[in-house]
């Protein structure tokens, strides 16, 4: 019954008013600075590919864990997003600074016969769980008050590109998020205009 609900109103355009929700967290670029000190000191390549990857692309920890080695364009400097929120596939830029260790790390963990781009000691993909207890264990590292999580470095990069002054329709292709009111003008954008803007202000990037 909710499923027919939500086709009639998705039909007949109706918009149903939401409760405000509370801005979220987004850390500064110092806490972030910080918190990546915290982890290049440990050392751990894994750890810091895992990082820089959500850093670097804003995909959400669901999509991080099911990126496999066959979804990474390293010509175009590209990862393919399969069945990310809302079932929908879509494409996410990366630094070409970032492509030589990528493609160090895919090579190394495909050697192992790997078939994800990160999978554990026990050859099995991450978990979400996971994946944020990696990440919560750098934020007690580096002292933040409040713990950084994979939604959170989304935030940052989405807050940051904003900052340099991309435009939402730019952003939007590669970050998964639709808009109603901008479906028509985004629809007309290709990944193409996205990763040039990206490509343009990323070497400012603090990480």
């Amino acid at each position: 019954m909710k499923a027919v609900f939500r086709h009639l109103r998705a039909e007949l355009e109706i918009d149903v008013p939401r409760a405000n929700k509370k801005l979220p967290y987004v850390p500064t670029e110092d806490e972030i600075k910080r918190y990546y000190e915290a982890v290049w000191k440990a050392k751990n390549f894994q750890d810091m590919m895992i990082i820089k990857t959500l850093l670097y692309t804003g995909v959400r920890v669901s999509e991080l864990i099911n990126i496999k080695l066959s979804d990474i364009d390293f010509q175009r400097c590209q990862i393919r997003v399969n069945e990310g929120k809302g079932k929908k596939d879509r494409i996410v830029p990366f630094p070409t600074a970032f492509k030589e260790l990528l493609a160090m790390h895919a090579d190394s963990t495909e050697k192992k016969g790997a078939v994800y781009l990160f999978e554990s000691s026990w050859k099995k993909k991450y978990t979400d769980r996971g994946i944020r207890k990696i990440l919560k264990k750098y934020s007690d590292q580096a002292g933040m008050t409040q713990s950084i999580s994979p939604h959170k470095l989304r935030h940052f990069l989405l807050t940051w590109l904003k900052k340099q002054g991309i435009d939402d329709a730019l952003i939007q292709p590669y970050s998964g998020h639709a808009s109603r009111k901008s479906l028509e003008v985004y629809s007309k954008l290709t990944i193409t205009d996205a990763q040039d803007e990206y490509e343009r202000v990323i070497p400012e990037f603090p990480v």
